[in-house]
C-alpha cells in the first residue's frame, strides 16, 4: 500500500515538473512568431546603407529612430550632417497626390536617387515614378513602375540583337541570315563579312569592333537542342485548369553549344579562325575583349568539369593564339572566384587564383604569360578587390583571417602595392567589415559588427583608413531591456582533433539552464561560401523563432564550406554527401559536453535547397546522432540538378560518385522521421527531386511526412511549411503534442 502511494507521488511530481517545464506550449509558438518582429523594432541607429551622389564626395542614408526614420546627407569633405530634405514638406506633397495619409517619419522612398547639386531627387512610391525639387519644394507625378523582364532564358547566343556601331561612327554590324553583315551608315551599303553561317553553326549578336574600327570580333556558336524543366501548376489563379510552365534547364551531362572566336577585317574582307585546341572541351567560352592597339582580342575558356580555366590571346595581325594564363586544378577552379584587371599599359594582368590553397592576387606579365610577383601572400583569403590603382600601382580589396586567433571569416579591407609591399589595415577594428567608396576613393563608409557587437557607422580616410567622423552607432537598449540575448560563438575541433570549426548556439529568451533541450541544427553547407552569420541582427530568420519553442539551435560552417582553406572546401568534392556531418556531429557534442542542458540524444536538423538534401543525408548516414530531418525543396540526386552548380563541386564526366550521393539511392537507409517538402512551381531544383525521394520511400516501405506547396517555388516553406516545420519537430523531438493550430498566432512571413 506504502509502495502505491509512493509511485502515485512520483507520478504527481513528473507531472508537475514537466508541467513546470513543458516546452512547445501555445505560449512558445506565439512568442515563436512575434518575438522577430517585436525585437526587430527595437533596434535604432543601425541598418546604415550609404548611397554616394555622383562622383561627389556626398553621400545619403537612412536614420532609424524611435521616432521614425531620417534621410541624412553627410558632407565628407567637410564632415557635417543636416536634413537631405525636409521630410514635412514633401510628406505633404505626397499626401495630397496620393490622397492618402503619409507621415513625414514614415517615408519608404523606393530605389532614391539624388542629382549632384543636392536640389533634385527621384524615388518610388505607390507603383509611381516621382521628381522632387527640393528648394523649389514642387513635387511632379511620373510614370508607372514597370518591373524589368526576366529574360535570361533568351540570353543564350542570340542572333536578333541590335546593330553594333564602330567606334568612328561610320559603320554598323549586325547578324543578317545568320552571318556577319556591315552597313555603310550614311550610304547604306551592306557587305557580308561571313557567308559560313547557318542555323545550325551561326554567328552571334555579341559582336566586338577594334577600337581602330577597322576589324570586329564574333563567336561562331554550334548549338544543341534546349533542355528543359517542366512544371505543373496545379492551382492558377486566372483559371480552372492546370498550367504546364517550362524554363530552359541544362542537367549534369547534358550537351553544351560549342563557340569559336573569329576575327573579321572590315577593309580586306580577311577572316582569322584558330584552331580549337585549346578549348575543346567547353563548358564555356566568353568575355571577348580588343586590346586598345587593335593587334588582339583575349577570351577566357572554362574547361568542362571547372578544372581548368585560361585567358587566351587571338592575333588579328598573324592568327596566333597563345595562353597567357592557364589556371589548372586537381578539383576544381571557383569561377565566381575569379578575378582579372588587365592593365592599361598592355603588358600586365592582375589575376586571383587558389593555388597556393589560399586565394590571392598575383601579377602576370602578359608577354611572357608568367608571373612577375605574387601580390598577397599567407595563410589568409582575399576576398574581394573593391579598385586598382594604376597610377599609384595599389590595389585595394578586402580579406579574411589575416589576424591569428580571432574568427577567420571575420572581414577587414586593406590596400597594398602591386609589389607585394606596404599591405595596410583600413579598417582594424575586430569586427565584420563592409566598406562603402566614394567614387574617386578618396573616402569610404564603414560599417562593422559582430553578432553580438551592433553595428557602427563611421567615414574613414581611404588612403590610411583613419576615422574621419563616428557617423552612427546602433542603440540596442531596449532590445536587451527586453530580455533580448546575443547567440554565442562557440569554436570546437572538427574531424581531425586539430582544425576549428566556428559556429553559433541560440538559445530561447527564456532560457533556462536548469532544463533540458533538444538540439537543432540549421545546415546549409554547398562549397563556395560561409553561412554562419557574422553580423548584428536582433533575430535570425531560421535559427530565432525554433529557439523559442524549446531548443538549442546551432549553425556550423564545417569543412566543405568556404574561405579557411582550398583543402578545407574540397573536401566535398566529388562527395557532397560528406557535407562537413563529421565535423558538425564533433563541434555539437563538444558543445553539449560544455553544456549539459543540451540533449544531444535529441538532435534534429533542417535545411532548404542544398540544405535540404543534406538535412535527409544526415538522418540517413548518421541515424544514431541526427533523429529528425526536416528537409525542403532538396537537391537529393544532383544528376537533377543544375549543371553548372553540379558538375562544378561533383564533377565531369558524371561518374558513381553521383549516385553515392544520391539521396534517391539511400532512401532505403531511413530510420528516423523525416518531413519533406516542396514547392509544386520550383524552378531552381526540380521538384521530380523530391518526387523520386518519396518514391523510393514508398517502395521501401517507410513511414515519412510528404508535403506539397502548391503554386509555391523554391523555398523552406513559406508560412504554411514553416508551421508544420514546428510542429514536427515539436513531436518528434520534445515528444509532446503540438497546440491546435486555431490557438496559435500565425503571423505571415515577409
Amino acid at each position: 500500500m506504502l509502495m502505491k502511494k509512493l509511485l502515485q507521488l512520483t507520478t504527481c511530481l513528473l507531472l508537475v515538473s514537466n508541467l513546470i517545464f513543458s516546452q512547445g506550449t501555445v505560449e512558445d509558438y506565439n512568442r515563436a512568431y512575434s518575438l522577430r518582429e517585436k525585437y526587430d523594432n527595437l533596434v535604432y541607429y543601425s541598418n546604415v546603407r550609404p548611397e554616394w551622389i555622383g562622383a561627389t564626395h556626398n553621400f545619403w542614408y537612412v536614420r532609424e529612430t524611435p521616432q521614425g526614420k531620417y534621410y541624412i546627407l553627410t558632407e565628407a569633405d567637410r564632415q557635417v550632417q543636416s536634413p537631405l530634405f525636409d521630410q514635412t514638406k514633401l510628406a505633404a506633397l505626397l499626401s495630397a497626390n496620393t490622397g492618402k495619409s503619409i507621415s513625414p517619419t514614415n517615408l519608404s522612398l523606393e530605389k532614391l536617387q539624388v542629382s549632384p547639386s543636392l536640389n533634385k531627387m527621384s524615388f518610388g512610391l505607390n507603383g509611381y515614378r516621382w521628381t522632387y525639387s527640393i528648394r523649389e519644394n514642387l513635387l511632379l507625378k511620373g510614370p508607372i513602375i514597370k518591373e524589368p523582364i526576366d529574360n535570361a532564358e533568351d540570353n543564350f547566343d542570340r542572333v536578333d540583337g541590335k546593330p553594333v556601331r564602330s567606334p568612328d561612327g561610320k559603320l554598323e554590324a549586325r547578324i543578317k541570315n545568320c552571318n556577319i553583315c556591315i552597313k555603310d551608315r550614311v550610304t547604306g551599303f551592306e557587305t557580308m563579312l561571313s557567308k559560313d553561317g547557318t542555323a545550325r553553326n551561326f554567328y552571334t549578336s555579341d559582336i566586338k569592333w577594334s577600337p581602330d574600327s577597322k576589324k570586329v570580333a564574333c563567336m561562331m556558336v554550334k548549338p544543341v537542342d534546349m533542355q528543359y524543366l517542366y512544371l505543373m501548376e496545379s492551382s492558377p489563379a486566372d483559371q480552372l485548369k492546370p498550367r504546364l510552365q517550362k524554363k530552359i534547364y541544362n542537367r549534369p551531362g547534358d550537351p553544351l553549344p560549342f563557340r569559336r572566336p573569329k576575327i573579321f577585317n572590315v577593309v580586306t574582307g580577311g577572316c582569322i579562325a584558330p584552331s580549337t585546341n585549346s578549348f575543346n572541351n567547353q563548358y564555356r567560352l566568353f568575355n571577348l575583349k580588343w586590346d586598345s592597339d587593335s593587334k588582339a582580342i583575349t577570351f577566357e575558356y572554362n574547361q568542362r568539369g571547372q578544372n581548368v580555366y585560361r585567358i587566351l590571346e587571338l592575333s588579328a595581325e598573324t592568327g596566333v593564339l597563345r595562353t597567357l594564363i592557364n589556371e589548372t586544378s586537381s578539383t576544381y577552379i571557383y569561377t565566381r572566384r575569379i578575378y582579372r584587371h588587365d592593365m592599361k599599359n598592355g603588358n600586365e594582368i592582375i589575376w586571383a587564383s587558389e593555388r597556393d590553397n589560399w586565394n590571392h592576387l598575383y601579377l602576370y606579365d602578359r608577354l611572357s604569360g608568367l608571373v612577375k610577383t605574387q601580390i598577397t601572400k599567407g595563410e589568409w583569403y582575399v576576398r574581394d578587390v573593391q579598385y586598382v590603382n594604376e597610377q599609384k600601382r595599389q590595389i585595394y580589396f578586402s580579406a579574411s583571417g589575416r589576424v591569428p586567433g580571432e574568427d577567420p571569416y571575420l572581414i577587414r579591407y586593406y590596400r597594398i602595392n602591386m609589389d607585394g609591399s606596404g599591405l595596410t589595415c583600413l579598417t582594424p577594428e575586430e569586427s565584420m567589415h563592409a566598406a562603402y567608396y566614394s567614387k574617386d576613393r578618396t573616402y569610404m563608409v564603414d560599417i562593422w559588427s559582430k553578432t553580438d557587437v551592433p553595428p557602427v557607422a563611421v567615414l574613414r580616410s581611404a588612403k590610411d583608413g583613419r576615422i574621419l567622423m563616428q557617423m552612427e552607432k546602433a542603440d540596442i537598449s531596449a532590445l536587451v531591456a527586453a530580455g533580448w540575448k546575443a547567440p554565442e560563438t562557440f569554436v570546437a575541433k572538427g574531424r581531425d582533433g586539430k582544425t576549428d570549426m566556428w559556429g553559433l548556439l541560440f538559445r530561447p529568451s527564456n532560457f533556462d539552464p536548469k532544463k533540458k533541450y533538444p538540439v537543432l541544427e540549421f545546415i546549409y553547407a554547398a562549397p563556395g561560401d560561409q553561412y554562419v552569420p557574422k553580423t548584428f541582427h536582433a533575430t535570425y530568420r531560421n535559427p530565432t523563432p525554433l529557439a523559442e519553442l524549446g531548443f538549442i539551435v546551432v549553425q556550423v560552417d564545417a569543412m566543405g564550406t568556404s574561405f579557411r582553406s582550398k583543402a578545407f572546401e574540397s573536401i566535398g568534392y566529388k562527395n557532397l554527401k560528406d557535407a562537413g556531418l563529421p565535423d558538425r556531429i564533433a563541434w555539437i557534442k563538444a558543445a553539449a559536453k560544455k553544456y549539459p542542458y543540451m540533449d544531444i540524444n535529441k538532435v534534429g536538423i533542417f535545411g532548404a535547397s542544398a540544405g535540404g538534401q543534406e538535412a535527409m543525408t544526415a538522418t540517413l548516414l548518421y541515424p544514431d546522432f541526427y533523429k529528425a530531418a526536416y528537409s525542403a525543396c532538396g537537391s537529393h540526386d544532383n544528376r537533377l540538378g543544375f549543371l553548372y552548380w553540379n558538375e562544378q563541386w561533383m564533377g565531369y564526366p558524371i561518374s558513381g560518385n553521383y549516385k553515392a550521393s544520391s539521396n534517391v539511392e539511400n532512401a532505403r537507409l531511413l530510420k528516423n522521421p523525416l518531413m519533406l517538402v516542396v514547392g509544386e512551381l520550383d524552378n531552381n531544383v526540380d521538384p521530380a527531386s523530391t518526387m523520386q525521394v518519396a518514391n523510393e520511400l514508398i517502395k521501401a516501405g517507410k513511414e515519412f511526412e510528404l508535403v506539397v506547396l502548391p503554386g509555391i517555388g523554391h523555398t523552406m516553406g513559406e508560412e504554411y511549411g514553416e508551421h508544420k516545420r514546428f510542429d514536427f519537430f515539436v513531436k518528434n523531438l520534445l515528444e509532446v503534442l503540438p497546440p491546435s493550430w486555431d490557438k496559435i498566432r500565425t503571423t505571415p512571413l515577409k
